[in-house]
């Protein structure tokens, strides 16, 4: 997902993005969404969450 479209979820949810960094609004996005903040955290590349809208974009990183 592109910077922008990301940029525009948060706003909808309230989140002010400002100049943060890709990982960490994606990171506050699924906090605020009451799921786990691990977006590119897990340096394994695996990944247990099948359903997360970021898995792609996570696990593409490696």
């Amino acid at each position: 997902m592109k910077m922008q479209e990301i940029k525009k979820m948060a706003t909808t949810m309230g989140i002010k993005p400002g100049k943060m960094k890709k990982a960490e609004l994606i990171r506050i996005i699924q906090s605020t969404e009451g799921n786990s903040p691990c977006f590119q955290e897990n340096q394994s590349g695996s990944c247990v969450q099948m359903d997360c809208c970021w898995r792609d974009d996570c696990l593409g990183s490696h």
